[in-house]
């Protein structure tokens, strides 16, 4: 995952999982109808009303529940981005300035026009006029580096109040741009998403008091009913927990309440309350956007961010149909997607392993099937050969007095010829006989060779016989030389034996 400084161009990777899909209530355009989903496009006007109330406008054509729709606004992408929400996603929200004075400047009178957020920014990064002097530059290059890194506040005019400058704000630098999940889940299928500030086994050990609770919120009406559709674990002990509410009527009749209409009611700052003692930080529909809202989105780019780098973004797009761009600020928005991203794959990774055990024991069941296989062709072969027999018993049986049949005789003549072809010394009879006498030949050699107490090995034996037949050669030799040494010596015992007669013969 990527991160941009400095208005460096990067994108992150796409993050797929279903924990960063549910949106933060971007908002782009014009409406007036909170749908609270994913996005929602336009400022719209908070107005508060009773939807469970017992109003002439019944809502959905039946007796009683949703009436009178009400909606609730979020900051639309022209000003601002909407607050942060599950997927994590921070907002380029606009901040209330904090009084106070650096030199002794007055503070906004009553009748003064106050200067819009964007304008106290630019006026603080370009032309400060604090001193009057060439020391306002040096404030507006102060200025600059604390909206830059989306911190401090941006002293710019004694006349007004400084400008607080956050990562919420146009010109901080921490930014870059992420992928989500686009909804796919229609509006009347009426899915709401609420975040609760608790571990998801709690939730799931209460989750029939959560409900019981929600209803209760929603007016305890009896022709409501709060259904859970999934719960799922999130970051830093929190826990999603997917709603819907179905109206039944008296004729037995039941319809799904539309997520916009439940997002909108429990938008109410009464009912938020409420939501808040039971531990709901947050809530926000799941469905999906239409094409001229998709198109919309991503045809603008979400203030702060450059429209070079959101062109990026979408060209990056790893699966445009699936995904779309979204804006993320502070390393803390990165470190959420990072978070969730971990959880995610340990998520797979369970899923994973209960797989693989799965398998595991599949294939142990199947090796047991087999074996179980085996065991009841041999039992079958078994009861078939008794039954054989069972018949053979009961024919002879009941066909004893009788004469021998013509189609037993045919029968009785294939069953001799058969017999004499096993029979005959060159079939298989005579081929069994043989392959036996072989067998206890080889029994009898086999046990004759036990008795044996050393073997040598065929090629250290072949080594042996050479070097005894060099050996042998050599002595032959050696014998050769010998005889031949002792005819020498023979010959000089006689040639002395005649010289020394021949000395004798003269002296005399």
């Amino acid at each position: 995952m990527a991160f941009s400084f400095g208005g460096a161009t990067s994108n992150t990777a796409g993050i797929t999982t279903t924990a960063a899909a549910p949106a933060t209530g971007f908002s782009f355009g014009s409406t007036n109808t909170g749908t609270g989903t994913t996005f929602s496009f336009g400022p719209s006007n908070n107005t508060t009303g009773g939807l469970f109330s017992n109003t002439q406008n019944k809502g959905f054509g039946f007796s009683s529940g949703l009436g009178t729709g009400t909606t609730t606004g979020t900051s639309g992408f022209g000003t601002a981005l909407g607050t942060s929400g599950l997927g994590g996603f921070g907002g380029f929200n606009i901040q209330q300035t904090q009084p106070g004075g650096l030199f002794g400047q007055q503070a906004q009178q009553p009748g003064q026009a106050q200067p819009t957020q964007l304008y106290q920014q630019v006026t603080a990064l370009s032309a400060p006029t604090l001193l009057g002097d060439e020391r306002d530059s040096i404030f507006a290059k102060w200025n600059q580096l604390q909206a830059y890194w989306g911190t401090g506040k941006g002293f710019y005019s004694n006349n007004n109040l400084p400008v607080e400058f956050t990562q919420e704000n146009p010109f901080c630098r921490f930014k870059a741009v992420g992928y989500s999940c686009v909804p796919v889940t229609k509006d009347e299928d009426g899915l709401v998403v609420l975040v609760l500030t608790k571990k998801e086994a709690d939730v799931r050990a209460q989750q029939q008091q959560l409900v019981e609770s929600i209803h209760k919120i929603l007016g305890n009406n009896q022709t409501l009913a709060v259904n859970v559709d999934g719960v799922k674990a999130l970051p830093n002990d929190q826990t999603e927990v997917i709603i819907y509410l179905v109206e039944r009527s008296p004729n037995g009749t039941s319809k799904r309440i539309p997520a916009t209409t439940l997002f909108s009611y429990l938008e109410q700052a009464n009912i938020k309350a409420q939501l808040t003692q039971i531990g709901v930080v947050m809530s926000a529909t799941r469905a999906e956007l239409s094409p001229a809202q998709l198109k919309q989105l991503l045809q603008n780019a979400p203030a702060g961010v450059d429209p070079i780098i959101w062109e990026q973004a979408k060209v990056d797009n790893p699966e445009p149909e699936r995904l779309i761009p979204v804006p993320m600020v502070g390393f803390k928005e990165l470190l959420h997607r990072l978070q969730i991203q971990e959880q995610m794959t340990k998520q797979h990774q369970t899923r994973v392993d209960i797989i693989s055990n799965d398998i595991s024991e599949l294939q142990k069941n199947q090796a047991t099937t087999v074996a179980k296989i085996v065991q009841y062709k041999r039992k079958l072969m078994d009861l078939s050969h008794r039954v054989l027999q069972v018949l053979i018993k009961q024919e002879i049986q009941r066909k004893s007095g009788y004469a021998i049949q013509v189609d037993e005789e045919h029968l009785r003549v294939q069953l001799d010829t058969i017999q004499s072809e096993l029979n005959a010394p060159t079939q298989f009879k005579g081929r069994l006989n043989e392959l036996m006498s072989q067998i206890r030949m080889q029994n009898h050699f086999g046990a004759v060779r036990s008795e044996e107490r050393y073997s040598v090995d065929a090629d250290l034996l072949r080594e042996i016989k050479q070097h005894l037949k060099q050996q042998q050669e050599g002595i032959s030799h050696l014998i050769s030389v010998i005889k031949d040494d002792l005819e020498d010596i023979k010959l000089i015992e006689h040639g002395l034996s005649d010289g020394g007669h021949m000395r004798g013969g003269i002296l005399s």
